[in-house]
């Protein structure tokens, strides 16, 4: 018996066990670790990459200019790339909806794509892979119910496992985004103040918030690169809006295209915006801490009245058993 076999009896399971369940996890993680390869990166690198990559698209759009050379791809998304063009998986109609959605996770680029569509489709096999082997090699006694059940809800779960990671990414992006908005707002007020367009601007703001908010220095600075290369500079902040869906960014779209037909002052405009934009988060702020005595009432009565009793009626219960029992 060696060493790997005296530690499985000596926690009380069999060593098949142990070995099913290292392999699930090391499946589990390097999946987690390939996908969060691809959204998370240096911020200030990425950011530069994107920049520049639709600067250029920009550029070869407007001078109709096609040819451009293939960058050199790491053979992992080589791999991953000729699988998904061999079955024609980039091609379908909810590609531009999938581009999108990516996008409001951070990932602009086709390597993410590529990467989310071959995930898509090996998650499924190889979590029912994973939860066969549970069923067939764990040693449990199941029944014919269970060991049916578990297999189907593994891969259901693998299928569903990219869509979950890409909804949790674009959360907390438009969260960071949220809080990070009114204090770019101040930043541009001064830039406008100062005298900047509302590129040069927008190319500042980003410039300055790029360590503090990375995901709305992203936003900001792709905006300024469309605003100076678009025919159309509506269609930018159309653009912006499409990728940051919340309330407060409509509101600032809405009025810098309403300051872009209409001429009205930048720096006003946008400084009621961030004022009003302080309020609501003061309002919900003080929401919460209305919400918290409701919220901390039902652990205080599970939690800190059963020890609060304890320790005010434990002694006198303590004596009175003293004094019956003597």
């Amino acid at each position: 018996m060696n060493k790997f076999e005296e530690v499985a009896a000596l926690i009380g399971v069999d060593s098949e066990q142990i070995m099913l369940l290292i392999v699930g996890a090391m499946t589990f993680f390097a999946i987690v670790s390939v996908l969060g390869s691809v959204f998370n990166r240096d911020p200030q690198k990425a950011r530069l990459t994107m920049v520049t990559a639709r600067r250029d698209e920009l550029r070869a759009q407007s001078s109709r200019d096609r040819s451009k050379r293939r960058k050199q791809r790491p053979k992992s998304e080589d791999l991953m790339g000729s699988v998904v063009t061999a079955l024609k998986l980039a091609q379908s109609t909810q590609t531009q909806r999938l581009k999108d959605r990516l996008a409001a996770a951070g990932a602009r680029s086709r390597d993410a794509m590529i990467a989310y569509t071959f995930f898509k489709l090996i998650s499924p096999f190889g979590a029912g892979i994973a939860g066969t082997a549970f069923v067939y090699m764990g040693g449990y006694d199941l029944s014919f119910a269970m060991k049916l059940l578990i297999p189907i809800g593994s891969a259901i779960f693998g299928f569903y496992l990219p869509d979950l990671y890409v909804s949790n990414r674009a959360a907390k992006r438009r969260k960071a985004l949220e809080l990070a908005l009114p204090d770019g707002l101040d930043l541009l007020v001064i830039c406008a103040e100062a005298g900047l367009s509302l590129d040069s601007g927008l190319t500042r703001v980003a410039k300055e918030m790029g360590g503090s908010a990375t995901e709305l220095a992203d936003e900001l600075a792709l905006t300024a690169v469309e605003l100076t290369f678009l025919p159309d500079r509506k269609q930018a902040l159309s653009n912006l809006g499409k990728r940051v869906d919340t309330q407060s960014m409509r509101g600032v779209i809405n009025t810098l295209i309403q300051t872009e037909r209409y001429g009205t002052p930048l720096a006003q405009s946008l400084r009621v915006l961030s004022s009003e934009f302080r309020e609501q988060r003061m309002l919900r702020a003080e929401e919460k801490a209305a919400r918290l005595p409701a919220t901390l009432t039902v652990p205080m009565i599970i939690f800190i009245l059963p020890t609060l009793f304890m320790v005010l009626a434990g002694p006198a219960v303590i004596d009175i058993y003293d004094k019956i029992i003597k």
